[in-house]
């Protein structure tokens, strides 16, 4: 077979998945042939998780059973809590998580059991762990004592109560619900298709989470939501949205949380979300938020040609304010779309390894050929490689 150059590989199939469809052309996102509108609409997220994982929807023992069992497993092992208490309080929220997901490993007896059973079992602990870590990080930074996890409450609902130390209002649980179901997959995305590549090569699926988690730690994968924020912020007032925005537009500046590499229409998991992410924002006194993101859009959106080249809010844009009207600091968005994420990430892992292959692309080699080699003796002064020409800085620094 032929092979060819495709950087990126926004142009190439790399797997085949029953879990979620995306249609960028029409703005569609199914998860296993569910819309996403209507998931987010009438699903929870544990009902969701069950549907990415089993491939259908649970009747009532079904989704019964399975929030026991992730309930049962919100808590941690108690060494955990002292490798939480080892990372500096400095560190960013997602390098915490990353270095926590990895140490779940360490107190799973069956971390490196192969058998489908026992990867549905991590995934499951996995998935429960996720926000318990995020919440525990927080509270240790901020010098709060830990909180313990109620194995009463939904997923969301313990984050919050984990976080905060009170209960959350039946509304603000519903919010971040809804967030986690419209997060929780999104086909072969670069933290999907890194958490693939790992678990392919027959590694552990806390390997992979961790790579996962590394992946999604990228600006230019996550975080869209917190930058989102920090404009909002940063303007301040709905009266100088109209002044902001021209002077960005001006300058030809990216406006955070219009566009998606995928999507050419109106961001699906964001329809929903904007007419919910106004009752939120109402429900906690943060409306004048809200009202600064729908004159945003509606300055963004009447642009010349803008629609056409398809240039919509995305989901990001309106899970900003929710999040921020939740009470959760602005390092921590990026966390909650990894917990939310787990869902997909493992169920991901899962199905790559009933059919798995190795993934082994190939490289395009763009170096010389041919060279003589010379003595150290006889190499000029000063000159490195042609194909590592940061070399002599590296060295340098290291010197």
């Amino acid at each position: 077979m032929p092979l060819t150059v495709d950087k990126g590989l926004g142009n190439t199939i790399a797997a085949d998945t029953n879990l979620s469809f995306i249609d960028g052309t029409n703005g569609v996102l199914e998860y296993v042939g569910y819309d996403i509108d209507s998931l987010a609409r009438n699903a929870t997220f544990e009902e969701t998780t069950w549907l990415l994982w089993n491939g259908r929807l649970p009747n009532t023992h079904e989704l019964a059973a399975f929030a026991k069992e992730l309930q049962s497993e919100y808590a941690v092992d108690a060494r955990m809590l002292d490798v939480v208490r080892a990372i500096p309080r400095t560190a960013a929220p997602m390098d915490a998580l990353r270095t926590l997901v990895s140490a779940l490993a360490h107190f799973d007896l069956e971390a490196d059991e192969q058998t489908p059973a026992a990867n549905k079992r991590k995934s499951l602990r996995l998935l429960a762990k996720t926000a318990t870590l995020v919440a525990l990080f927080d509270r240790y930074r901020k010098g709060k004592s830990f909180v313990a996890p109620d194995a009463t409450l939904s997923l969301a609902g313990n984050f919050l109560w984990m976080l905060t130390g009170a209960r959350a209002t039946p509304s603000m649980e519903r919010a971040l619900d809804v967030c986690l179901v419209l997060h929780a997959d999104h086909g072969l995305n670069a933290s999907t298709f890194a958490a693939r590549v790992t678990i392919a090569t027959q590694s552990d699926m806390y390997s992979a989470a961790t790579t996962a988690v590394g992946t999604l730690k990228g600006p230019l994968h996550g975080g869209a939501n917190q930058e989102v924020m920090e404009m909002l912020l940063e303007i301040g007032d709905l009266s100088k949205v109209d002044a902001y925005i021209a002077s960005k537009l001006a300058r030809k500046e990216r406006i955070m949380g219009f566009g998606h590499r995928v999507y050419k229409a109106y961001d699906p998991r964001a329809t929903y979300l904007k007419t919910f992410a106004k009752q939120v924002a109402a429900d906690t006194g943060n409306l004048p938020l809200y009202e600064m993101t729908r004159r945003i859009e509606e300055i963004v959106l009447a642009q010349p040609n803008i629609i056409e080249k398809g240039i919509f809010p995305n989901v990001d844009f309106y899970s900003a304010t929710t999040y921020y009207s939740l009470g959760l600091d602005l390092d921590l968005f990026t966390c909650m779309f990894a917990a939310s994420r787990m869902a997909g990430w493992t169920g991901h892992c899962i199905e790559q390894l009933a059919a798995n292959k190795l993934v082994r692309p190939h490289a395009e080699y763009t170096g010389p050929h041919g060279l003589s080699y010379l003595p150290i003796g006889q190499r000029p002064d000063g000159e490195t490689s042609s194909t590592c020409p940061s070399v002599k800085t590296a060295m340098s620094v290291l010197v």
